[in-house]
């Protein structure tokens, strides 16, 4: 495994991260959620993520934390890097979603309970919260961090221009500062590139992105004009969400085999590709990946070896343009 720094910050973390959405407390039993975080833990993944919603819907607020803290607590807690999120509805109540400073302290405590820990690593404020003043929800955030409950304080999905504004408060009223963000982003979805790439760049704030594989589409086994797996997610009601829809079109498709036949020619997986070409730029920190099997876990490890040439990165940009 190989480590990289959070932005600016000195913590490091692993190229390949564990995310726990969709799987942990809900898809997936804990005689495999057991096996996934041990095959992670051994091969060196010291990142693991999850959420208070995870698991919401399907099970309920809270299962995802707590199918992976039990077997994290097997190990050594400063050995590894814990993160959890708020915002998403966890509750029937007006006050169980957003980024409230209620909201915010009250899912940070529950997730602590749940997690059986006396601090997450990061804490993520999961999407942008137009309904709270934006000074509310980082000052609750800095209590948190002062109170030794978070480590650092992160945010997923928001916007280019609510991280600027963020991050000039933060330094104005002198406030712990925001270390990393978490978006989507893979090789069919770049629509980060333009804006929030270069503002997390140029502020220090690092990069682990979910849905390095679009969902599934980009590990090449949906083809166009051929019959999908069985036992593929999209042939499974449970696993199936909007997001994989709307990676399954002609167009994208036709960029799978493109890229196949590429990473047929290195005598990779294509899985592997698409985690290698994340990992080449320079202001990523690190890739989440979602795992039902330990296997799986172990295939998506070897991108950390991967070097792609200009050459190979300049045919896969002629493919994706």
């Amino acid at each position: 495994m190989k480590y990289r720094r959070i932005g600016n910050a000195g913590v490091k973390i692993s190229e390949i991260s564990l995310g726990s959405w969709q799987t942990f407390g809900s898809a997936i039993d804990m005689e495999r959620t057991a096996a996934c975080v041990r095959k992670a833990y051994d091969l060196g993944i010291n990142s693991f993520d999850t959420a208070d919603v995870y698991g919401y819907g399907q099970t309920y607020a809270g299962a995802a934390e707590e199918a992976l803290a039990k077997i994290l607590n097997e190990y050594p807690r400063h050995s590894f890097v814990l993160s959890t999120k708020a915002f998403w509805p966890v509750g029937e109540g007006v006050n169980d979603k957003g980024l409230s400073r209620k909201h915010v302290i009250e899912s940070c405590n529950a997730s602590l309970k749940r997690m059986g820990t006396e601090y997450v690593d990061i804490f993520y404020c999961h999407r942008y919260d137009p309904e709270t003043p934006l000074e509310e929800t980082l000052m609750a955030l800095d209590d948190l961090v002062k109170q030794g409950k978070v480590l650092y304080i992160g945010v997923s999905e928001w916007p280019a221009e609510q991280i600027v504004r963020a991050v000039k408060i933060t330094k104005e009223r002198r406030l712990n500062p925001i270390i990393i963000n978490q978006p989507c982003y893979n090789m069919l979805n770049r629509c980060i590139e333009s804006d929030v790439i270069p503002v997390c760049y140029n502020e220090g704030i690092g990069i682990a992105v979910w849905s390095p594989i679009a969902q599934g589409v980009l590990t090449g086994k949906y083809e166009k004009g051929k019959m999908f797996p069985k036992e593929s997610r999209i042939n499974d009601p449970m696993a199936m969400n909007p997001l994989m829809e709307e990676y399954m079109t002609d167009e994208n498709l036709d960029k799978v085999a493109e890229l196949k036949i590429i990473a047929d020619r290195m005598g990779i997986m294509m899985v592997d590709l698409a985690l290698a070409w994340i990992l080449a730029k320079k202001e990523m920190t690190s890739v989440i990946i979602g795992a039902s099997k330990p296997e799986q876990v172990e295939q998506n490890v070897k991108a950390v070896d991967i070097v792609l040439s200009d050459d190979v990165l300049k045919e896969i940009g002629c493919i994706l343009d």
